[in-house]
This record gives structure tokens, C-alpha cells and sequence, in this order.
């Protein structure tokens, strides 16, 4: 069956498909061994050889999936012009080529996944899947109930307020406290906002579950496959949120 070669390029994990248009545009992309630069071009994934600036891409039979514990202080992007630390440098004896789904933020830690699977990375990282993403939260300063109620109701924030949450108090004291929130939703730095705006500093946060696959005792720095039982959860969750 032909398709599109910018969806065989985005789902094979190479990139989103508006950056797979550029890199064929730009004669990055062969076909065969011929440069391609139509976008109107289909391709039968069983008979051609695709390739990106001359490494073939990877058949959706050979999709990996990992997760890695990210420590503080690395960027989630595959590189840097300013030469600092990602999270692909963690990844380096890994063979195939993989992108981290999604965003953590610098100062952030916890589970990542990472994939070269482009449609599964898209539905993730997608608001209209709604797969809920828990994280825990020190602060340093006591939470009140009152605190709690607002974090699960929503909060007002410049882009508007949060929807309802998963909120759990699992410490509070004088000097430190502790919450395990869960959100559905993918704003930027949403957490930390949402403590902000009631006056509680973050003093970390790690996230410790994506839909059903849990980071575990996984030790900071360390990554490792999904089980294939941990794939079909991911992609079940997936399909149930998008109904």
C-alpha cells in the first residue's frame, strides 16, 4: 500500500510531519537511492528503500520503546546549539534512532519515554488524548486543605484555569510538604504555575507515571525497554482517551 511519504517519515519517529515536509524539501530524502523533494510523493513501505540524509529509517516492525529516570539539569530535546547536556546523551549506547516524547523541564526529573514509534509519540504529547501524567511535588512550606481543594478544582493562571486534577497530600509540615498531583493537560511548566499561584515554591518535582507505565525503581540516569505488556497499556490508554 502507498502512502505519503512525510507520514511514512513521521510515523517512523524521524520527526513531527510538518518538519518531515522540510527535510524532504530541503533534498534530504531519498527514495531508493534518488533524492525526492514532492511532497505529493507515496511510497510502499514493503518494496522501498527510504532514507534520511543516507541512514534508511526504521520499519514499523523494529518501533523500540524506553523509558529513562532524567536527572536535574538536562534539556529534553535531542540537541543543543549551546552545547549543554540533553537527555540523547544519556541515550548514547542506544542503536536505534529515538526521540523523547514530550517535554520535562530542566530543573524537573523522573520519566521520560522515548521512541522512534512517530504516531504513538504524537497521540502522547496530543491534548486530545488526555493520557494523565503523575508527578510528586515537594514544596517548602505547609499545604492547607484549602490549597489542595484549588489544586483539584483548577487554577487560574495567564492562559486560562487548569482543569480538574488528581491532588493528594501525602505530607505537610512547617518547613516541607509533599503532594502527588495527576493532569491530563500539557501546558507549559503547568505544575510549577499552579504552585505558584498559591504561593507554594517548588522545591522538586519528579514525574513518576505516564498513563499506566510507572518509573518505578528505576535509578536516576538509568533508562530501559517498555515491556511489550507495557506498550499495549500505553496504546490502549491512548485509544480509550481519544473516545
Amino acid at each position: 500500500m502507498e502512502e505519503r511519504l512525510q507520514k511514512v517519515l513521521a510515523q517512523a519517529g524521524v520527526a513531527s510531519r510538518r518538519a518531515c515536509e522540510q527535510l524532504i524539501l530541503a533534498g534530504r530524502v531519498t527514495v531508493n537511492g534518488a533524492v525526492v523533494r514532492e511532497l505529493g510523493t507515496t511510497v510502499d513501505r514493503s518494496r522501498d528503500v527510504v532514507a534520511v540524509d543516507g541512514r534508511p529509517i526504521i520499519n514499523p516492525e523494529q518501533y523500540v520503546y524506553y523509558i529513562l529516570h532524567k536527572p536535574r539539569g538536562y534539556l529534553t530535546t535531542v540537541k543543543d546549539d549551546r552545547g549543554r547536556k540533553t537527555v540523547m546523551d544519556l541515550m548514547a549506547s542506544v542503536p536505534e534512532r529515538v526521540y523523547p516524547v514530550g517535554r520535562l523541564d530542566y530543573d524537573s526529573e523522573g520519566l521520560l519515554i522515548l521512541t522512534n514509534d512517530g504516531e504513538l509519540a504524537n497521540k502522547l504529547m496530543h491534548p486530545r488524548y488526555k493520557v494523565q501524567k503523575f508527578y510528586l511535588v515537594k514544596v517548602g512550606s505547609p499545604v492547607t486543605a484549602a490549597d489542595v481543594e484549588k489544586l483539584r478544582t483548577g487554577v487560574e493562571l495567564e492562559d486560562g484555569i487548569t482543569a480538574p486534577a488528581y491532588v493528594e497530600l501525602l505530607m505537610s509540615g512547617p518547613k516541607e510538604s509533599l503532594l502527588k498531583i495527576g493532569i491530563r493537560e500539557g501546558r507549559n511548566r503547568q505544575i510549577r504555575r499552579m504552585c505558584q499561584a498559591l504561593n507554594l515554591r517548588v522545591r522538586r518535582l519528579i514525574r513518576i507515571q505516564i498513563g499506566p507505565v510507572k518509573m518505578g525503581n528505576l535509578p536516576v540516569g538509568s533508562y530501559r525497554h517498555l515491556s511489550e505488556h507495557e506498550v499495549q497499556k500505553l496504546k490502549q490508554a491512548v485509544n480509550r482517551s481519544a473516545k
